[in-house]
């Protein structure tokens, strides 16, 4: 595996020419600041005292008044401010350069981990909070920010200057100039200590943010339950307690950090002492002019500043890791389906005419070891209805979720048409099935973008269509914007019923082969399933329908039923058969009879 910041750093390569202008504007920076201390000196040691300027600045004599003390004084003193203006407009350009790359590639990231976030399989998603990933997605890529403009660029800005200082130092004072150096040495044991620990600390610290943004999107989300059942109490206990160890996880964290910066200063504090000690006594001596040691210092401060952000570094580093690991986690998970490669694609066809289904020797679970179906053999040819029934946790849920490859399955294979579903385009294939669940999953969106979502291209006079083949015009056109009525998330501000003839009109547009009911109607009463059934019958004509329902009542007019027990198919037949027959099926119908009476 290559280093995370390595593996970050390509991110940066479509922006190379931007990055290679902040590598201009960070030179000129450093250029500027290599300037600032010399028109001090020049007054101090030349100006005030009446002594004339060295060979190398004689140039300043040819300025206008330029042989006037007072004007080269004026001249300076100018020259000061615009050192200063320049200074400020360098580094606006700079941090306007790298807010923008920096914001591009923070988006690049998110956009890869959003997308390989969609094509992991939903037994990854179950195992991880939605909140969680959602910081993920939205904070934790700030990382490659962090790594180019906080790490590298400083990295590189700091190194220039300290390079640049030193050098005028050495030529101004070898000695006074490796006195400045003896701090990095402190310095980079400081680095070695503290390091492990502020990224550790870091990595805690994210991590329970995370949880907190868990918690909160799972609590909102499911609202109603929680305030039908009073656990708002509960809830928010469980916030301040997640709150409170995320405050001494940061607590923690700040802690090293503080100590760490103590050190740093403590460092330079005690070179700049030894600094002010060793050029006094030279200035005493006649070896170093007043102006000279001022520029030292100034200096001095200048190559500190560099040696501080470097040793700080490794903090801001440790963050960024801490950040980077939570995005690699999920981008180096390869947990879900996969085109193979040459995989198929299927050209549209119409309902009727393709969605010849066959599960063979089919094996499957969702924890190694632990099979929740075994050795499944099921047919469904196109027009014919297959009805899966029985208990709950019997894998019926499961097996239909196969069709569409949600999962691939351990054994065995599932075949559309003959041809085996790993060898079809995942798009192709979801493209051939259309799905209407318990949970209609509606989104916060107006009535004709949810019934055209898996049409988008559809016309508006097709989406009417569709609602009204799904008996959801009357109440569409009800709405006080009609089909541009924007509903609540998840559909909250509709019915049940009214939910659920949107999905079948969303399924009614796809105009898929293959249909997959999953207890459509198990949530509503018997007068709105009456309408919701009518609706999925018309629905269901010509197509390859799998249904799944609790409700016996719902399926039996299906081509052919079967029973599932502990993850196998222990009967198949029409419900006459199996009625017939005296086995599970008919201690089900027995007990959802005496259930109804």
């Amino acid at each position: 595996m290559r280093p995370w910041w390595l593996r970050l750093a390509r991110y940066g390569r479509p922006y190379r020419f931007g990055l290679a202008l902040v590598i201009l504007l960070i030179m000129a920076s450093v250029a500027l600041n290599a300037l600032k201390p010399w028109p001090l000196k020049l007054i101090i040691d030349y100006i005030l005292t009446g002594k004339p300027l060295p060979e190398m600045m004689a140039w300043l004599t040819a300025l206008p008044g330029g042989t006037s003390s007072t004007a080269l004084l004026a001249w300076l003193a100018g020259s000061t401010v615009a050192l200063f203006l320049a200074g400020q407009v360098v580094r606006a350009a700079k941090a306007y350069t790298q807010a923008g790359i920096g914001n591009r590639m923070i988006y690049d990231l998110g956009a890869e981990l959003f997308d390989h976030l969609q094509q992991l399989s939903l037994r990854l998603h179950g195992r991880h909070a939605t909140g969680d990933l959602v910081r993920r997605v939205t904070t934790d890529t700030h990382c490659v920010r962090d790594l180019w403009m906080g790490v590298a660029f400083t990295v590189l800005a700091s190194l220039a200057n300290l390079i640049t200082m030193f050098t005028v130092m050495w030529q101004l004072n070898p000695s006074l100039a490796l006195l400045a150096l003896l701090v990095a040495a402190p310095m980079g044991v400081l680095i070695k200590v503290f390091a492990g620990s502020m990224k550790g600390r870091n990595y805690q610290q994210q991590q329970l943010e995370g949880k907190i943004m868990a918690l909160a999107e799972q609590t909102l989300t499911a609202l109603p339950v929680v305030q039908g059942f009073g656990r708002e109490a509960h809830q928010d206990m469980h916030f301040r307690n997640l709150s409170q160890q995320t405050i001494q996880a940061s607590l923690r964290a700040v802690g090293v950090q503080l100590q760490f910066k103590v050190g740093v200063n403590a460092a330079t504090a005690v070179g700049t002492a030894a600094m002010m000690l060793l050029g006094g006594f030279q200035v005493l001596q006649g070896s170093l002019s007043v102006g000279g040691l001022l520029v030292f210092l100034a200096y001095m401060a200048s190559l500190y500043s560099p040696l501080e952000t470097l040793a700080y570094l490794s903090s801001g580093f440790a963050a960024a890791a801490a950040k980077a690991r939570r995005v690699l986690e999920i981008l180096d998970t390869e947990e879900g389906v996969r085109d193979r490669p040459g995989a198929r694609v299927l050209p549209p066809c119409p309902a009727g005419e393709r969605g010849h289904v066959q599960l063979r020797g089919v094996a499957f679970g969702y924890e190694p070891g632990v099979a929740l179906l075994k050795e499944i053999n099921l047919e469904a040819r196109p027009g014919e209805t297959v009805a899966l029934v029985g208990p709950t946790g019997a894998g019926k849920s499961t097996l239909v979720s196969l069709i569409p490859r949600f999962f691939d399955p351990w054994e065995g294979q599932v075949l559309l048409d003959g041809i085996d579903i790993r060898d079809i385009q995942l798009t192709s294939l979801r493209a051939q099935v259309a799905l209407v669940l318990q949970e209609p999953f509606l989104l916060p969106l107006s009535i004709a973008e949810n019934i055209a979502y898996g049409r988008p291209g559809a016309s508006h006079d097709q989406i009417v269509a569709a609602a009204v083949a799904a008996h959801a015009d009357p109440f569409i056109r009800r709405l006080p914007q009609g089909y541009d009525t924007v509903i609540g998330e998840r559909g909250a501000t509709l019915s049940g019923g009214e939910r659920q003839r949107l999905a079948i009109a969303r399924a009614f547009l796809k105009d898929a082969p293959i249909l997959i009911l999953d207890e459509p109607t198990s949530a509503l009463d018997a007068q709105t399933e009456a309408h919701v059934m009518a609706a999925l019958a018309r629905l269901m004509q010509g197509r390859t329908t799998f249904i799944i329902a609790h409700r016996l009542s719902t399926i039996r007019r299906a081509s052919r039923i079967a029973v599932l027990e502990a993850g196998r198919i222990v009967e198949q037949g029409t419900h006459q058969d199996l009625l017939a027959s005296g086995g599970l099926y008919q201690r089900l119908h027995s007990g959802s009879a005496a259930i109804a009476g």
